[in-house]
């Protein structure tokens, strides 16, 4: 088994789903590389693109047809200006034509040339689709992709994950591997340990820039959802919470930018009340953006997005354990506790239901809280048992396939038990636990197996169905 970095877990991304949002745009920009590795661009006449299973009965929901598109336009999801998302789709339906790659007009209508396929799957994987070129001398090119959470995409033979991974020096593919490692360096932080492995990657200076971006990444990222009102798009009229929230704690106090509102934030009464308000509002703020095309932090998932912003949030805000190395170490641990996820059972809520997004991001956060607030290697782990243990079986059940109801307020729901595990962890005797993070690791990935499929992200059981959607 090969190592993935903390940043293939940790990264940028776009609202309102790793799997059915990521992924497909990661698979049209791989369909765009295909078609330049073998033909060219120029040479198209039509495409074809068909979404099956998870990814047609939430797709609409979920913004799949409209990453379909702007993924074949030759957008970045990492760098697009997501306020005119809904331009560029207008555009491309109104007009019949897409610019495939950014550079090649070509017919494209909707319903024709993209089509979900509500009541079919590919066998391979719940979250597949199939992208197809016509050529102008008549041939075509044929290419199925299945999303597997976190923007990770694959073939039947090939696996984008494994462009990413390496074997690093002292590899942690399960807790008992972090232990020994740490065992036999003779150090007491996990962090050093993950510090150690990065450097497969990238120097440890550039490890420490890229975990500060994605910090800075998550503040923007918070911060625009404390200063956006009004109803969240997708037909079920949801409004959004967080800036009233925030406005309320501070007394409508004025602020112009992120550092002067965390200023004005650390200044608020800190009552467990007002924290307990905060954490949720941190969280809220981040899966509204997510729910709005909003660039946010992939951690794991788009889904559970507002966990660890959340925690790291309030770990810099209402805790002594501030500062960048805090936050690096943090980011680190989480990031790595979330590999371990990846490699033994899953990080999508098509194979596992809620618990491979929350339950997984918040074992993540509580680890890396952990890791910052001086708790011992066993202790981290412990946390990250703790919050888990507490999601297994959590199914993922989205009102009319939108990232909304019950996502948005799950999301904070999974940033104070992140809390609790960690504060618990901290108090306890890691050596008298009765279950391990291995464990419960297992324990999610046997769960994952035997849960309904009506449970992984189809929007055919909970809640999607026992709620009437034209009452919302």
């Amino acid at each position: 088994m090969q190592s993935i970095s903390v940043f293939e877990i940790i990264k940028v991304g776009i609202g309102p789903s790793s799997s059915h949002t990521m992924g497909p745009w990661n698979a049209a920009e791989s369909f765009l590389n295909l078609i330049e590795h073998q033909r060219s661009l120029e040479e198209v006449k039509e495409i074809f693109v068909e979404f099956y299973g998870s990814l047609a009965k939430t797709g609409i929901g979920h913004g799949t047809d409209i990453a379909g598109m702007l993924g074949l336009s030759g957008h970045d999801f990492r760098s697009i200006d997501t306020t005119k998302i809904n331009q560029y789709i207008q555009e491309i339906k109104t007009s019949e034509k897409l610019l495939l790659g950014g550079k090649h007009s070509i017919p494209f209508i909707y319903g024709h040339h993209l089509v979900l396929h509500m009541d079919a799957s590919l066998d391979f994987h719940p979250n597949g689709m199939i992208f197809k070129a016509i050529f102008r001398d008549g041939t075509h090119l044929e290419q199925d992709y299945y999303s597997l959470g976190g923007g990770f995409i694959s073939t039947q033979e090939e696996n984008s994950m494994q462009e990413v991974c390496i074997r690093t020096l002292y590899p942690c593919h399960s807790g008992k591997d972090i232990i020994r490692n740490v065992e036999k360096l003779n150090i007491n932080k996990i962090s050093d340990l993950v510090f150690l492995n990065e450097e497969s990657w990238r120097t440890r200076e550039g490890t420490q820039k890229e975990a500060l971006y994605i910090w800075e990444q998550i503040k923007e990222c918070i911060y625009k959802g404390m200063t956006q009102e009004g109803i969240l798009p997708g037909g079920l009229n949801v409004s959004r919470r967080a800036a009233k929230l925030s406005q309320a704690l501070l007394k409508n106090q004025s602020h112009n930018n992120p550092d002067e509102w965390m200023t004005l934030v650390k200044n608020s009464e800190q009552n467990f009340n007002n924290v307990n308000k905060w954490v949720s509002c941190f969280a809220l703020a981040v899966n509204e953006e997510n729910a709005s095309f909003g660039r946010i932090i992939t951690a794991p998932t788009n889904g559970a997005s507002g966990v660890i912003p959340a925690v790291l949030m309030y770990s810099q805000t209402f805790t002594p354990y501030i500062g960048e190395d805090a936050i690096i170490r943090f980011l680190l641990v989480a990031g790595e506790i979330g590999t371990l996820f990846k490699k033994n059972a899953t990080i999508s809520a098509a194979m596992g239901g809620c618990q491979a997004e929350i339950g997984v991001s918040a074992a993540m956060a509580a680890g890396g809280l952990t890791e910052i607030m001086g708790g011992t290697p066993q202790q981290v782990l412990m946390a990250a048992e703790i919050a888990m243990e507490h999601h297994l079986g959590l199914t993922c059940d989205p009102i009319a396939g939108l990232v909304q109801i019950p996502c948005i307020e799950r999301n904070s729901m999974g940033a104070m038990k992140a809390i609790t595990a960690a504060n618990i962890a901290m108090e306890s005797d890691p050596s008298k636990a009765k279950v391990s993070l291995d464990q419960v690791i297992k324990s999610m990935w046997d769960t994952a197996l035997s849960m309904n499929e009506r449970f992984k992200e189809t929007s055919e059981g909970g809640l999607a169905i026992a709620v009437n959607v034209a009452e919302c």
